[in-house]
């Protein structure tokens, strides 16, 4: 894992191997690129020529456009690289928003791959902006290279961030830096379990590694395996997993506050590998679907960070884990199973499984009364025709709590939208055998998914439902913060909503 200091040298003095500042495009109707605030010093010993300097080299201040050019002889460090922030700010008095900043270091840390030490001076007005540079440069820096022969033409991640600006004895911006470090590291292990291949994350692989996990941060876990699922009458994570030679399991992440008021309950979807069962997926759209467990990766990682920040909050977090195969004992479409709750599905299609499993483990988290219940899931590539790859869906059965949950994701930095759950495609559901279908209407597909969900949230529970299917998994080139591969999709939002509970802001 990148390595973060708060440096209390100049951008000048700092011994390093690279310095990063930004640069922008001037300001509507200017022309030219401007160097941003925390930058002065090493515009002063580019005789304030930087910006012409980087204009010579095809800079234009695009949002994540890199470019390097070598120190002149006032800078301790050999190199600056130039990070493109977008348009910069009309007036004096604006500043670049933190989504700007994180993904201005995101992009700098990434193309920095292999480098021992960067110095970023980058604008710090706020410990706000201080936290945004940290985050964005410490997840831009992610790289999974277990699976690569070492010394094989990989470099490692960039191994140290020092930030400039900012104020190491000040106890927000510690806080800050502390708070940055540890979301990171936990979003970023998220990151390694979704690019974990399937035949290494099994179910009970998942579950072994959030034992130890557990242990390690003080969290109670209960693992149920599949004979105590069976006891349990866990009729829909046991249907989905019957086809496979992985038995699944049902993980409870316990954090307790001896302080805590409030109860916050997190539900994610761990189907460790989806073929679609039965109900087989085509060549084109199994490939990457190792990540279909991102949901459980996401609320994993939130319980383990509200943990290590110490947050005056019981969040429990429930992972539905089970793999999704074809065999002569898998769930066959036509089949009716008895979930958790007592209602009977009948299975139209084995590929619509992640509602199976999220239905038994929203009902057990239910039984816990907590004041709030979010699930998090891959769940439907409808979601992702509607919101495209970098947008999740916000459903729930309380519109002031999805606005809520909406506001704070966009506040954590991630991309999403509120979504409804009209009442009429509930009908579509309705099945002649059992008490509802795992399948409705096909338009509307995400909907129906939400609308069945919601049948097993406990009655007067606040619950939302965040469809990451979009998101999770960046099949494309990276850009900002964000790799190839898994995302982490979610953790920040949970992460913060679970804050916003402690600080009692949410009822």
């Amino acid at each position: 894992m990148t390595a973060l200091t708060l440096s209390t040298a100049g951008a000048a003095t700092l011994r390093a191997d690279t310095l990063v500042v930004g640069v922008a495009k001037s300001p509507q109707g200017g022309k030219g690129l401007v160097v941003a605030p925390g930058a002065e010093a090493v515009d002063q010993a580019f005789d304030g020529k930087l910006a012409g300097v980087l204009e010579t080299l095809g800079a234009s201040g695009a949002e994540g456009e890199v470019t390097k050019v070598p120190s002149p002889s006032g800078l301790k460090a050999p190199v600056v690289l130039a990070v493109g922030l977008g348009q910069a700010p009309e007036k004096d008095d604006e500043t670049y928003t933190a989504e700007t900043l994180r993904r201005a270091a995101g992009a700098a840390a990434r193309a920095l791959a292999g480098t021992k030490k960067a110095g970023f001076a980058l604008p710090v007005d706020a410990v706000e902006d201080a936290e945004a540079i940290a985050e964005g440069a410490l997840l831009g820096a992610y790289a999974f290279t277990a699976y690569r022969e070492k010394g094989k033409d990989a470099k490692g991640p960039l191994a140290e961030v020092a930030l400039l600006g900012a104020k190491p004895r000040d106890k927000a911006y510690k806080a800050a830096a502390e708070r940055a470090v540890a979301l990171a590291e936990e979003l970023n292990r998220a990151r390694d379990l979704i690019n974990t291949p399937p035949n290494d994350l099994t179910p009970e692989a998942f579950a072994a590694l959030a034992t130890t996990a557990g242990k390690e941060h003080g969290l109670k876990v209960q693992v149920l395996d599949e004979r105590a699922l069976a006891k349990g009458g866990y009729g829909g994570i046991l249907g989905v997993g019957a086809g496979s030679a992985n038995p699944p399991r049902l993980v409870k992440l316990a954090y307790t506050h001896p302080k805590a008021e409030k109860t916050l309950a997190l539900v994610g979807k761990g189907i460790t590998y989806d073929s679609g069962g039965i109900s087989l997926k085509p060549a084109g759209h199994n490939e990457t679907m190792k990540c279909d467990m991102s949901g459980a990766a996401a609320v994993f990682a939130a319980v383990v960070t509200a943990a290590r920040l110490g947050l005056e909050v019981n969040v429990t977090g429930w992972l539905a884990l089970a793999e999704n195969m074809p065999s002569g004992s898998a769930l066959r479409p036509g089949d009716v199973l008895r979930m958790y709750s007592g209602k009977t599905v009948e299975v139209l299609n084995t590929d619509a499984e992640g509602r199976l499993v999220l239905g038994d483990a929203l009902t057990r988290a239910s039984e816990e009364h907590p004041d709030a219940i979010v699930d998090v899931a891959t769940l439907t590539g409808a979601m992702v025709l509607a919101l495209g790859n970098r947008t999740f869906g916000v459903m729930a059965n309380d519109d002031a709590f999805r606005t809520a949950v909406h506001e704070i994701a966009e506040e954590a930095g991630e991309q999403s939208w509120p979504m409804p759950l009209p009442a009429e495609l509930r009908k579509g559901m309705d099945s002649p055998t059992a008490d509802i279908a795992n399948m409705g209407e096909r338009m509307g597909g995400g909907l129906v998914a939400g609308l069945f969900l919601k049948e097993f949230v406990g009655e007067g529970i606040p619950w939302a439902h965040l469809d990451i299917a979009g998101p999770a998994f960046n099949e494309g080139a990276p850009y900002g913060y964000t790799p190839k591969g898994g995302t982490g999709s979610a953790v920040r939002t949970l992460v913060k909503l679970a804050e916003r509970v402690a600080a009692g802001d949410l009822g």
